[in-house]
């Protein structure tokens, strides 16, 4: 409860200048607090000074309770994260009956953005679209087909190999050809990349070369012909069409972020990819860090997890704040402690105390881990992080009373 005293002011100035204090604090303080404030000042007259008073009073107590001093942060985001954890499913999700693009959620995924693992197990990328193509399907479908990539397996009924004449008989699916946007032309185009001699008879060629000389060397030619590009971006398998609220957005499976962003039709600053090594090239570690959060966060709320956001900001600041994305683990966080005991007391005992032995290291004993082992001093938190000093002043002599007596 806060008691206001009444002072008299120009009450609309005060008012108009409450709400503007109170604007700038809405990325600071919870909007519940703000609303509470604003409902006790009402009708109370204030000058600026004492405004500015109590908007930095509450401010200033807010900061402070956000953290106790000595609290085991560390240890909270830990427990409130691991603890709900152990509820998730080990599952897959499939996106609206497209049963080949799954994409990997609950446990799983979560132990890999905690892993950092250098490439996700299903990577996808939400990509939308800028004004102009955002609210046309057709529009929308010209740039999923400069980003999708495509080779002559994608658009061929088959690929076969005759023994008798040692060439590669490529038959051609025309409506998958018009789906992609494709023609013939493009498919003879991309097989003049090999040494060779092409065959045209409708939609049926006929590739041969020279350097095919026996059936293992065929075989090695079909398969160079079955992976060749025709178009659209390396890494990019599949693109999905899906409409949200007014807009069009593309959905895929597999991610190359750097070169979708290029793509003309694609709206930058929204599109973004599940693979955090690919967000901290390319757009930066604190990039990364967000990317973390966001991805924790939407695996625990797709379980039906509620977890303290700040206990995830506390994970992504740790894995990120050397400049790189590092794991949670003995290759990352865990192993590269300062402390001799807290690295032993994670992972590979006699290892570490040896090469802690070989290069003569000191642990000063000021995290929890190893102060838990040592057992004779107060681990550092909480009450344990508090040292008192007293100063100890002598008393002095007791000089003989004024009487000059002895006492």
């Amino acid at each position: 409860m806060i008691n206001m005293p009444r002072k008299s002011g120009k009450r609309s100035e005060s008012i108009s200048y409450l709400e503007e204090r109170l604007k700038a604090l809405e990325d600071k303080l919870p909007l519940p607090l703000i609303e509470e404030l604003r409902e006790k000042v009402k009708g109370i007259p204030l000058s600026k000074d004492e405004v500015d008073k109590i908007v930095n009073y509450i401010l200033q107590e807010y900061e402070k309770s956000i953290v106790e001093p000595g609290e085991a942060v560390g240890t909270v985001a830990a427990q409130s994260i691991g603890e709900p954890s152990t509820q998730m499913t080990l599952r897959t999700f499939h996106y609206a009956g497209v049963r080949e693009f799954n994409i990997t959620l609950g446990l799983p995924r979560f132990i890999e953005i905690v892993d950092a693992r250098r490439t996700p197990s299903t990577p996808m990328m939400v990509i939308y679209l800028d004004e102009e193509h955002r609210y046309s399907r057709k529009k929308a479908e010209e740039v999923a087909r400069r980003i999708q990539y495509v080779t002559i397996e994608n658009v061929a009924k088959s690929i076969n190999e005759d023994l008798s004449s040692l060439s590669i008989i490529i038959e051609l699916d025309p409506e998958l050809l018009k789906d992609k946007g494709l023609t013939v032309d493009h498919v003879i185009k991309a097989l003049q990349r090999l040494k060779g001699e092409t065959i045209v008879e409708g939609n049926r060629i006929i590739f041969s070369s020279p350097d095919i000389t026996d059936f293992n060397k065929l075989r090695k030619i079909r398969e160079r012909i079955t992976s060749l590009k025709l178009k659209g971006i390396r890494g990019i398998k599949r693109v999905v069409i899906r409409k949200e609220g007014d807009e069009y957005v593309l959905k895929t499976e597999g991610s190359n972020l750097a070169a979708v962003l290029n793509v003309d039709g694609v709206d930058p600053t929204r599109t973004i990819t599940n693979d955090i090594h690919e967000i901290a090239e390319v757009l930066g570690i604190e990039a990364a860090r967000q990317a973390i959060i966001n991805e924790m966060q939407s695996v625990l709320e797709d379980q039906g997890l509620d977890v303290d956001i700040r206990h995830l900001m506390l994970v992504a600041d740790i894995m990120t704040h050397t400049g790189r994305v590092r794991q949670i683990g003995r290759h990352g966080v865990s192993g590269e402690k300062e402390s001799v005991l807290a690295r032993a007391a994670f992972e590979v005992t006699v290892k570490q105390i040896i090469d802690a032995s070989i290069h003569g290291s000191v642990d000063e004993l000021k995290g929890v881990a190893e102060n838990v082992i040592i057992g004779s001093n107060p681990v550092p938190i909480g009450s344990g992080l508090v040292k008192l000093l007293m100063g100890f002043t002598p008393p002095k002599k007791e000089v003989e009373t004024q009487h000059g007596g002895s006492s």
